[in-house]
């Protein structure tokens, strides 16, 4: 990419810390212990480890009821049989990687919860690939007893949305409300470590302006980690399931609006670039010299009849804000995901000038209202 390249796309700074709909108060915090760092001991290795290290003295003896395969080897869907199945050892196994792993969550999520930037949590909800099993969701309702019982006042819920479609859904509040007054859908960009997932997301604005009913239209995955491809020739591909995308929508006679929504690892600067966090993609994309969006807007300089805006931000952040709709009965909130390291950020909801779907105030504000009032009067 030439390096005097447009970087921003006119719309908004990419991870901004305010949104139409919440203020990031922060995310991908890399909170650390004498052993590193605390995220590597919530994330989806780290049970495998703890599991891995249970079975160990039961290989020795060959009594170990999960077989011989090994521990990265067994699918989730297997772990999940295990609960329910005859073999009681072998659910008793499970139970016990479960309960050491949501004692280590318990620990992180406390950690964070001490920290400045997510003083009066609410409600944290837990999303990422672990989160979609039946192991999952015992460990985290397990953390919840478990911070419950350490007299943390929050809530601890499963993401509501598959979170591979959670992460694309999430990217509709990035935008500006005005694209759906025009358009029934955006393209949206879901990057992790193995996986790019591209989709169209229908908005369904009109049955629901809170866009608690828009869905995953359709959706393409590419496991990069599987091609093991250059940077460049990741964009490449990328740009290529975004036409086809384009293509396919506007056969179907979608409105697209001339807006890329994406997720991605990492802390993201205000012009697009990766400042760090990105380790696990393919290439070097912290490079100065590289800018995903300023790269996907010259590959596809428009959608339709209009220039192509693009706005990045964290994928924990983006995921996260698929759930906006149903945090309205809270002020503050954060998501946790769990895959292969523990994403994070912490919300808090934004009052709308008009008031409409907002909380009300609280008394505080309402009193410091009627003295700048009374002020007035006087």
């Amino acid at each position: 990419m030439a390096e005097d390249t447009v970087t921003t796309t006119g719309i908004a700074r990419h991870g901004a810390g305010r949104l139409p709909s919440v203020e990031v108060d922060s995310f991908n915090i890399e909170l650390k212990d004498d052993d590193g760092f605390l995220g590597d001991r919530a994330s989806k290795g780290a049970f495998r480890k703890i599991l891995d290290t249970l079975r160990k003295p039961l290989q020795k003896n060959g009594d170990d009821p999960l077989g011989k395969k090994s521990t990265d080897e067994i699918a989730k869907g297997d772990l999940d049989e295990a609960l329910v199945g005859d073999d009681v050892a072998a659910a008793a196994l499970v139970h016990g990687a479960i309960e050491e792993f949501a004692q280590e969550l318990a620990y992180v999520t406390g950690r964070f919860l001490k920290t400045k930037a997510w003083a009066d949590t609410e409600r944290i909800v837990v999303g990422g690939g672990f989160r979609q099993s039946r192991v999952g969701e015992l460990a985290i309702a397990r953390t919840a007893i478990l911070l419950k019982a350490e007299e943390h006042d929050v809530e601890l819920v499963p993401i509501r949305f598959h979170p591979d479609d959670a992460g694309l859904i999430g990217a509709l509040h990035l935008a500006p409300s005005w694209i759906f007054e025009g358009y029934d859908s955006i393209l949206s960009v879901d990057i992790g470590g193995t996986n790019i997932r591209c989709g169209v997301v229908e908005t369904r604005w009109k049955k629901a302006p809170d866009l608690s009913k828009a869905e995953v239209w359709k959706s393409e995955l590419w496991r990069h980690a599987d091609d093991e491809p250059t940077r460049e020739g990741a964009v490449k591909r990328l740009v290529k399931m975004l036409k086809d995308l384009i293509t396919e929508a506007e056969t179907e006679g979608h409105k697209l609006a001339p807006f890329i929504g994406i997720a991605c690892p990492g802390v993201i600067n205000g012009d697009g670039s990766i400042e760090k966090g990105a380790q696990n993609l393919p290439g070097n994309w912290e490079s100065s010299k590289f800018n995903l969006p300023a790269s996907l807007v010259e590959a596809i300089p428009m959608i339709g009849d209009h220039d192509t805006a693009v706005l990045m931000h964290n994928d924990g952040v983006v995921q996260g804000l698929s759930e906006v709709p149903y945090m309205q009965d809270v002020e503050r909130w954060g998501v946790l995901t769990i895959g292969t390291g523990l994403g994070n950020a912490r919300f808090t909801n934004r009052r709308k000038e008009n008031g409409k779907g907002e909380k009300a105030k609280d008394k505080g504000d309402s009193d410091k209202d009627d003295k700048k009032a009374k002020k007035g009067k006087d």
